[in-house]
């Protein structure tokens, strides 16, 4: 690069930079153009980017107002000369971009462009875009030295624009894992909780007539099922554990749900517990969540008359059981019933905690799901 002075390396360092503060696509777009037309002092710059279907997903000009660019029409098309440097990993520098062989035609609203110089922004093999810059400021046309100050740019840009796109496609996954998770949180939580709302508050109404003290009592349950159902969601919504888990740890937790059970659902929710360790946040929530889908199954599902949770503690394992004496479902992958009980959600937070969830069933004879969670 003995063609590039100083003066001329500042100015390439002070564009690089520029394109590298960006995160956005977009944004790294627009500044390597804009820092294009003004290191090679250009009157108009122009950077497109292809798509796999022979036109632009992006492109850019610089040099235009946006009335003359509403003017000039829709993108281009990887047509002509353009679709020649789309495809030509090599700069284009030309005196007069007219007397190309590859030339067609522009918009009548098109500016009138005459010296020409194309630079590709390449990743290996792979042509991420063009940059495109015409009708140089002073006489001459472009020069040696403007191309290489372009490509030089369009080097960084090109480690800039592949950032900016992993950037984009991470967030876009933690945006579609967050959306997971809490679809994951309402249907293990939030409607549990809902869903005992509801059946007390039918109770209550049914009371009404009859017996008004026992109908206030299941209102007082009714105003604590609406906190409770309020907390949870506020937990979802913001990423918090669980309210109880946060409070009480696991144990308790469970506990406190399963005597909550009991008194607003006809089945009998019986809990146990021995040596309940503590174990990392994550996997406690993990096995909360668990077990309060396998509880919620039961009772909306099994027709049970009795719901067994029995948490222990063996061989460095905590062991959570869930067992029903309802009517029993078919637990194949492929079944219906499977997919309606949120199977695959359980045992991907299983897995997710490094544990194992075994659902057996029998009809009748009622269904079982156990899991196992190491502790260390």
């Amino acid at each position: 690069m003995t063609g590039i002075d100083r003066d001329e390396l500042r100015e390439v360092s002070a564009a690089v930079l520029a394109v590298a503060t960006h995160l956005e696509v977009r944004d790294v777009l627009q500044t390597i153009l804009t820092s294009a037309r003004r290191l090679v002092g250009a009157r108009y710059a122009a950077l497109g980017v292809p798509d796999k279907n022979g036109g632009f997903a992006e492109f850019l000009a610089d040099g235009i107002s946006d009335e003359q660019w509403a003017e000039i029409g829709p993108v281009p098309r990887q047509h002509g000369l353009l679709g020649v440097l789309l495809s030509d990993p090599h700069p284009v520098r030309l005196d007069d971009i007219r007397a190309h062989p590859e030339f067609g035609w522009w918009p009548a609203a098109h500016p009138v462009l005459t010296d020409f110089l194309g630079v590709p922004i390449t990743d290996g093999d792979e042509i991420l875009g063009e940059i495109f810059v015409a009708n140089k400021e002073v006489p001459g046309g472009f020069t040696a030295q403007d191309e290489e100050l372009l490509a030089l740019l369009a080097s960084h840009a090109a480690i800039a624009l592949v950032n900016a796109r992993l950037y984009e496609r991470s967030r876009e996954l933690s945006i579609v894992e967050e959306r997971n998770r809490i679809a994951r949180e309402l249907h293990d939580s939030v409607t549990q909780k809902l869903f005992s709302l509801r059946l007390t508050a039918e109770a209550a109404a049914a009371l009404l007539d009859r017996d008004l003290d026992r109908a206030r009592a299941e209102m007082d349950t009714v105003r604590k099922l609406a906190a409770a159902a309020t907390d949870e969601l506020s937990a979802v919504v913001i990423g918090l554990r669980s309210p109880d888990l946060a409070g009480d740890g696991l144990d308790i937790a469970l506990r406190k749900q399963a005597d909550l059970l009991n008194r607003v659902h006809d089945a009998a929710v019986r809990f146990s517990s021995r040596d309940v360790p503590r174990l990392t946040s994550a996997r406690e929530e993990a096995v909360y969540r668990i077990a309060q889908e396998a509880l919620h199954n039961a009772l909306r599902h099994a027709q049970a008359d009795e719901i067994e949770i029995d948490v222990s503690f063996r061989a460095q394992l905590l062991v959570v059981r869930v067992k029903d004496d309802g009517i029993g479902f078919d637990t194949s992958p492929s079944g219906q019933t499977s997919r309606r009980l949120g199977l695959s959600s359980m045992r991907e937070r299983a897995r997710a905690a490094g544990g194992r969830l075994k659902v057996t069933s029998e009809r009748p004879g009622g269904t079982t799901v156990l899991l196992e969670v190491p502790v260390d």
